[in-house]
């Protein structure tokens, strides 16, 4: 059977990005970002390296899809009050 060395430094959790992207971005994708990211530390301590190393990975990826979706979230709803503004003005429902 062979021995796997421990690795030094455990892989990153990305707790804290998860939790700011749940807040201020998506809640759904920012919640599973922040499950992968509470099981980083526990796969460390019973020696799942590889389950770490996945895991942080996952909640990286689910942080930036939480990121993402808020930010093109962001556009379709400055663009929308755009179109208005400009349907708004082309119908002069505006009288000033």
């Amino acid at each position: 059977m062979e021995r796997i060395d421990k690795p030094q430094v455990p892989p990153p959790n990305y707790l804290v990005w998860a939790i700011l992207t749940t807040i201020f971005c998506c809640l759904p994708f920012g919640i599973v970002s922040i499950v992968f990211a509470a099981q980083v530390n526990s796969k460390w301590q019973v020696e799942d390296y590889e389950g770490a190393k996945h895991a942080s990975r996952n909640a990286k990826i689910w942080a930036w899809v939480s990121f993402g979706v808020a930010i093109a979230g962001y556009i379709i709803y400055l663009t929308l009050i755009l179109l208005g503004v400009a349907v708004g003005f082309w119908t002069d429902a505006f009288n000033w």
